[in-house]
C-alpha cells in the first residue's frame, strides 16, 4: 500500500503500526537468533503473548518469515560494511541489520531514508551504548549499493 494514497489521518496510525511493527519483529528475531526456533512457533508465541493492537501484524509477520528466509543474503547485502565479523555483532543490532537490509532489498516502496531512521531509532533504544551510530554506518553504506538510484547522484 502506499503512504501517499492514504488520507493524513491514517497515515500517522500506518506509519506507527509499522513502527510497531518493526519493534516486535526485532525481538522475535533476536528470539530466532539465539534458539533457532522456528519462525512460526515464535510468531505464534508472540500473537498469544504480545499485545498486537498497535501493530501490522501482516508486516510483523512478512519481517519475521522474509528475513529468517533470506538471512544468507540478507547478510551479504551488509557484511561488507561491517568492522567486525559478523558473529561479534551485538544480537539486537544484528536483528536491526537484517529488518534494514530485507527493507532496503526487498520494500522499496518504503524510502531508503525511512529504513534507516526507523533502525537507527531502534538501535537507540535497545541496541549498545553508540549502538545506533554503527547501524547508522552500515546501513547507509548498504543503501548505495541496493538503493543506488534514490540517492542524490545516483543511477
Amino acid at each position: 500500500m502506499a503512504l501517499a494514497s492514504i488520507p493524513d489521518a491514517g497515515r500517522k496510525h500506518f506509519t506507527r503500526a509499522r513502527s510497531w511493527a518493526r519493534r516486535l519483529a526485532m525481538q522475535a528475531l533476536y528470539q530466532w537468533q539465539m534458539t533457532g526456533q522456528e519462525p512460526a512457533v515464535i510468531a505464534a508465541q508472540f500473537e498469544d503473548d504480545q499485545d498486537l493492537s498497535q501493530a501490522d501484524v501482516a508486516y510483523f509477520r512478512e519481517l519475521l518469515e522474509q528475513v529468517c528466509l533470506r538471512v544468507q543474503i540478507i547478510d551479504a547485502s551488509f557484511q561488507p560494511y561491517l568492522d567486525r565479523p559478523i558473529e561479534q555483532v551485538d544480537p539486537v543490532e544484528l536483528a536491526i541489520l537484517r529488518i534494514g537490509g530485507y527493507e532496503l532489498a526487498q520494500r522499496l516502496d518504503i524510502p531508503y531514508r525511512v529504513v534507516i531512521n526507523e533502525a537507527v531509532e531502534m538501535a537507540k533504544k535497545f541496541g549498545a551504548e553508540q549502538g545506533h551510530r554503527f547501524v547508522n554506518g552500515v546501513l547507509d553504506r548498504a543503501a548505495r549499493q541496493l538503493r543506488a538510484s534514490e540517492l542524490p547522484g545516483g543511477g
